[in-house]
């Protein structure tokens, strides 16, 4: 039997974080992982005490037509890295990692066509994470050095939204 590697294993852990999530469109769950250590998950839902898409059965992106990474502030949820983020301190976050991964939530399909939306690029680089890992395949991911995001700011190119 060979042994899972390290990061697939962690993206594992992301993608079961990622079905508790509560949006209609994707669903995303994010782990943050220091020295081996799990410091925090999250996945994308409606703030703590309000209704969740999934609880109203609508998505207003959806329902406008709104395109990918366009239009955030009409969405109920909190993103998955945010969500993170707020679950832990920062002092175990500075160099860290953060794994993503993201479902189709109409399909429960491994949706691998994502980055960080530009919100969360600036917590990520806030909170000091060292860099971000996403899940392509089941077997596959890109790399994203942090450093990259503060080095190429996108916000000053108008190229924000992905």
């Amino acid at each position: 039997m060979e042994r899972r590697d390290k990061t697939n294993y962690y993206l594992d852990i992301s993608q079961t974080v990622a079905e508790r999530g509560t949006c209609l469109r994707r669903n995303f769950g994010a782990i943050i992982v220091k020295n081996d250590e799990i410091i925090a998950t999250g996945y994308n839902g409606a703030p703590r005490g309000r209704q969740n898409c999934s609880d109203y059965g609508i998505c207003m992106r959806d329902k406008l037509n709104v395109p990918k990474g366009q239009r955030y502030e009409l969405c109920r949820s909190v993103h998955a890295e945010a969500n993170c983020i707020i679950s832990a301190p920062r002092h175990d976050m500075i160099g860290s990692v953060l794994y993503l991964a993201c479902l189709d939530a109409k399909t429960g399909e491994l949706y691998g066509d994502v980055e960080p939306c530009s919100m969360c690029k600036r917590l990520i680089i806030n909170a000091g994470i060292g860099k971000v890992v996403v899940r392509t395949s089941p077997a596959e991911y890109r790399v994203f050095e942090v450093v990259d995001w503060v080095n190429n700011d996108d916000s000053l190119t108008g190229s924000e939204g992905y």
